[in-house]
C-alpha cells in the first residue's frame, strides 16, 4: 500500500509533469523556429546587413531557450528565482569586464544600420585614410594607399568624424597657384582656363572658377577650382598641376620662391 501511496502521489504526478515538459519543449523548439524564420525575413525585406541578421538569431534563440528552459522548470517545480539571480549577475559581470568590447559591438551595429560607409568606398577616419575592405561587428578593416592593412574599432569609428570621398558623384579641386609680381596676370589667367576647357574630365556643370584670390608677399596667388567625378579626382589634379607648371616655363610665367627683401643701412664712419 505504501508503494502504491508513493506511485499515486508522486510518480505518476512528476511523470505527467515532465511527460508534459517534454512535450511543452517539442512544441516550444518549432515555435522557436518559425519566431527565427520570421526575424530572419523581417530582416531581410528591411535590408540589413548579412552579419547582423546573423548575429541578431543568435541572440534571439539564445534568449528564446532560456525563456523556454526557465518556464519548464518552474512548470516542474523547481525554484527559479535563483537561476534568474544568477543570470543576471553572470550578464553584469560578463558586461563589466567586455565594456570596450561591447562598446564596438554596438558601434558596429549602428554602423551596419545607418550605413553611413560600404565596402570599397575611400574615407577617412580614427587618423587613417583608405579603401573599406570589410565590415565586421567589432572592427572596420581599411587598405591604405601604400597597400597596408589598418584595422580601427568601430567604437573609434562611430566616435570620431569621418569623411567619405565616395559619397558623392562629384568632388571639386581646389588648388592654389602663385606668379611672380612681374609676370603677365592676364596670360596667366587665360593659361589657367584654356588648361581647364583642354581637360576632358572636367565637368562644365557646377562651371569651374580661375580667380586672383590674394596678393601675397611674394606672388599674386590664383585660385582654381574644377569639379569632377570622384573617380577622376586624382588623375585630373595631377595632371592640372604638371600641365600648368610646364606651360607656365613655356609663357615665361614665373613661379616665385618665397624670398624677403633686406636692406642693409650702412654704419657711419668714425670721425
Amino acid at each position: 500500500m505504501e508503494f502504491e501511496n508513493i506511485l499515486n502521489q508522486y510518480v505518476i504526478p512528476f511523470g505527467i509533469q515532465l511527460l508534459v515538459a517534454i512535450v511543452a519543449f517539442y512544441i516550444g523548439n518549432k515555435l522557436i523556429g518559425l519566431a527565427l524564420n520570421l526575424l530572419d525575413k523581417i530582416l531581410v525585406k528591411f535590408e540589413v546587413q548579412p552579419i547582423l541578421v546573423s548575429f541578431s538569431k543568435s541572440v534571439a534563440k539564445g534568449l528564446l531557450y532560456v525563456i523556454l528552459t526557465i518556464a519548464i522548470l518552474s512548470y516542474l517545480g523547481f525554484d527559479t528565482t535563483s537561476v534568474v539571480a544568477i543570470l543576471a549577475a553572470a550578464s553584469l559581470a560578463i558586461g563589466l569586464a567586455l565594456k570596450d568590447s561591447l562598446n564596438n559591438f554596438a558601434s558596429g551595429v549602428m554602423l551596419i544600420l545607418t550605413k553611413p560607409f560600404k565596402v570599397g568606398d575611400f574615407v577617412e577616419v580614427g587618423g587613417q585614410m583608405g579603401v573599406v575592405e570589410g565590415l565586421q561587428l567589432f572592427s572596420t578593416a581599411m587598405r591604405t594607399g601604400d597597400n597596408r592593412q589598418v584595422i580601427i574599432p568601430n567604437g573609434q569609428i562611430y566616435n570620431s568624424a569621418m569623411i567619405n570621398y565616395s559619397a558623392k558623384p562629384t568632388r571639386r579641386i581646389d588648388l592654389v597657384f602663385g606668379i611672380s609680381y612681374d609676370s603677365d596676370l592676364r596670360k596667366a589667367k587665360t593659361i589657367l582656363q584654356d588648361l581647364i576647357q583642354q581637360e576632358t574630365r572636367a565637368l562644365t556643370d557646377p562651371e569651374p572658377l580661375v580667380v586672383v584670390s590674394e596678393l601675397a608677399d611674394s606672388s599674386v596667388n590664383f585660385t582654381v577650382r574644377i569639379w569632377v567625378d570622384s573617380a577622376d579626382y586624382w588623375a585630373v589634379r595631377f595632371d592640372y598641376i604638371e600641365k600648368v607648371k610646364l606651360t607656365f616655363d613655356e609663357n615665361d610665367i614665373v613661379i616665385p620662391y618665397p624670398q624677403m627683401d633686406v636692406h642693409v643701412q650702412g654704419m657711419p664712419t668714425a670721425a
